[in-house]
């Protein structure tokens, strides 16, 4: 349906449903005190509630009746409408869901200060040892497009709770390696099944937090994947040179296995509903003697077409997901975001490599306290740039005039790529070029730190602009737009990581962070292509997918 009301206050006002079922996307009837952000059709259209109406209250599911694995050990109750919880109990799922995220680049981070104790215990060149690096950095872009998929059909709980456990297993069996080929198929592993809250977790925020909010809320969910980086090198540093690499894995294990019981007791299923594996198949009644006469052959095809069928919406359907790339925005964005996350761990590599080395000589624990600069961005970026881009967008509403019927601000997702994404476009090019030439040069070490403390703070500024756009953009489906988003930006961060320390050892950290850092600044266009031009191809996106 086109939407010629935007910018029209006497426009229509169409609200996001409540409840969503299988097929059919029904609408529900929100308060007249909910501003909208424009999407793909009626259906689509995000409800932002100014604040909670007094007779929205939450609807408990009893505990019988709750969905996902274990959901009966859940100390926090399961609600009919997830964005009903009182706000208290939304941070409390928001700080779980925070520290699963946690998990997954604290598993990278953690490995990075032990990678030449890895070398010379297995045996390995520095560049094949760099595999249990960018293996699991593989693994964080593929397995997510499936955890996704799986979480739209059998809820985000049992999604968490498998893929934790598979995760703790992995990782017990990485610290018991005897061979460089073990560990690196075993890192893999122990990537794919911890990559489920990276696209999972945005999904959950998405459940349970209205738009206008959603943009601080996903900058505090990102605090948690942020504070790995920050703590995990430091960790990793110590238990290396205290108790050799294999503590790194051992800690890992139980860190892990905490947080599988911190979900088991407080995150309860958030999805509003899910869609069967297979849909019910119903067959015709037929006289009793050519049943029996044809129970064989039918029974072994429909056996076979059931296991088929299963096996594409397990393994085929998810990667249609990658489909998205086709809409403009869409990709945009994604590239934007993945430029920047290959860039980043092609720092964390040039860190590890290069101070270990003539003239800084660092040992395992000093090391890793160099990432604190990169991650202490990070965080101040994520506490104050998320307010930031919501006040923007109410900003940028109010400034263009776009109410709708009711009086209520009409929010668009390209609102959020303002000064803010100018900022951080700005600063992550300028940080690596810093970085790269005083590293180059044998500068005090003081000098590179400040240079990712600036890289930390640009780069998580285009990391939440990014993730919550893609959220809105495809509401329905804001864990696949996440998913795809970690798939695409996961292999740029793979391939940086394998050939970062080949091309240092052809060309130097100079070159290297100058041609980053220019491929960087020719990126941001993306910026004002999307500020010029987002409206209209998303408005031609949302015909393109009704």
């Amino acid at each position: 349906m086109e939407e010629k009301s935007r910018e029209n206050p006497q426009g229509p006002q169409h609200e996001l449903a409540s409840t969503v079922s299988d097929d059919d996307h029904s609408i529900s009837q929100a308060s007249d005190r909910t501003p909208t952000v424009q999407g793909k059709d009626a259906e689509d259209r995000v409800v932002v509630s100014d604040s909670q109406p007094e007779d929205d209250l939450p609807v408990v599911v009893p505990r019988l009746k709750r969905r996902g694995l274990l959901a009966q050990l859940t100390l926090l109750e399961e609600v009919e409408n997830p964005k009903t919880y009182p706000r208290n109990k939304k941070w409390f799922i928001t700080f779980i869901v925070a520290v699963a995220g946690s998990v997954a680049p604290f598993g990278s981070a953690i490995f990075l200060p032990a990678l030449t104790q890895v070398s010379g215990d297995l045996g390995a060149t520095s560049t094949i040892t760099n595999l249990t690096i960018s293996l699991y950095m593989l693994a964080m872009a593929v397995f997510p497009i499936f955890w996704s998929s799986f979480s739209e059909r059998l809820g985000r709980r049992t999604v968490y709770l498998a893929s934790f456990c598979l995760f703790v297993i992995f990782n017990v069996l990485c610290a018991v390696s005897t061979s460089i080929g073990m560990l690196i198929i075993l890192r893999l592993l122990s990537g794919g099944a911890s990559s489920s809250v990276q696209a999972v977790g945005a999904g959950t925020i998405a459940d349970i937090w209205d738009t206008r909010e959603r943009g601080h809320a996903m900058s505090i969910f990102y605090l948690g994947p942020l504070a790995g980086p920050l703590i995990a090198p430091i960790i990793g540093g110590a238990l290396a040179q205290r108790w050799h690499w294999r503590a790194t894995m051992w800690f890992f294990s139980a860190y892990g296995g905490c947080i599988l019981v911190l979900i088991i007791f407080g995150l309860p299923e958030t999805l509003l509903s899910t869609k069967p594996l297979l849909p019910e198949q119903r067959e015709q009644e037929e006289p009793i003697g050519r049943r029996l006469s044809r129970v064989s052959s039918r029974q072994v095809i429909g056996a076979a077409a059931r296991w088929l069928k299963l096996l594409k919406v397990v393994f085929i359907d998810p990667l249609k997901i990658i489909l998205y790339l086709r809409y403009v925005p869409v990709l945009l964005t994604v590239y934007y975001a993945a430029i920047t996350f290959g860039l980043l761990y092609v720092l964390n590599i040039s860190i590890e490599h290069s101070f270990v080395k003539d003239p800084y000589n660092f040992d395992t624990l000093i090391v890793g306290l160099l990432y604190i600069p990169n991650s202490l961005g990070y965080f101040i970026s994520s506490i104050f740039g998320g307010k930031w881009i919501d006040n923007i967008m109410i900003r940028e509403a109010k400034k263009a005039n776009r109410y709708d019927e009711n009086g209520k601000l009409i929010y668009r997702p390209e609102d959020r790529m303002r000064e803010n994404a100018v900022v951080g476009a700005l600063l992550y090019p300028a940080g690596l070029i810093w970085y790269g030439w005083t590293v180059e040069k044998g500068v005090f070490w003081i000098a590179p730190m400040i240079a990712n403390f600036f890289f930390g703070v640009g780069s998580m500024l285009i990391f939440a602009v990014v993730t919550t756009m893609l959220t809105e953009m495809l509401p329905r489906r804001s864990s696949e737009g996440v998913a795809l988003n970690n798939f695409v930006r996961n292999i740029f961060s793979c391939v940086g990581s394998f050939v970062t320390v080949p091309v240092i050892n052809g060309i130097g950290n100079g070159w290297l962070f100058t041609i980053a850092g220019f491929a960087a600044f020719a990126s941001s266009l993306v910026i004002v292509a999307m500020r010029h031009f987002g409206g209209g191809w998303r408005d031609k996106m949302d015909s393109l997918m009704q």
